[in-house]
């Protein structure tokens, strides 16, 4: 039996090396997205599932990761934002400077 291919044109063929390329630059024309890299957008997921909260063995399934590297992957490709920072600071500070409730 032959080897098939995983990505393949309508007709079976193999895609050109730049397929995906074109087909990206299309979809952010389309979308009237600002133009970025294909490589751009796995960080973007990555920081959207850390923003999400989703815990770290179903981030590095769903990008891919093996488990001897995920976690310098994740240092890699997840990327803390201000909003993050803010709202952690401000439960600490909520923890820290709570008001004593009634009795």
């Amino acid at each position: 039996m032959g080897k098939g291919y995983v990505f393949a044109s309508p007709t079976g063929g193999p895609l050109s090396p730049n397929t995906d390329y074109h087909v990206w630059k299309r979809l952010l024309r389309s979308a009237g997205v600002r133009d970025s890299r294909l490589h751009d957008a796995r960080h973007t997921a990555a920081t959207v599932l850390l923003v999400l909260g989703v815990p770290d063995v179903v981030v590095d399934a769903i990008m891919g990761w093996e488990p001897g590297g995920a976690a310098r992957m994740r240092a890699r490709y997840m990327h803390v934002t201000g909003p993050m920072l803010r709202k952690v600071a401000q439960q600490v500070g909520d923890t820290l400077w709570e008001l004593p409730k009634g009795d």
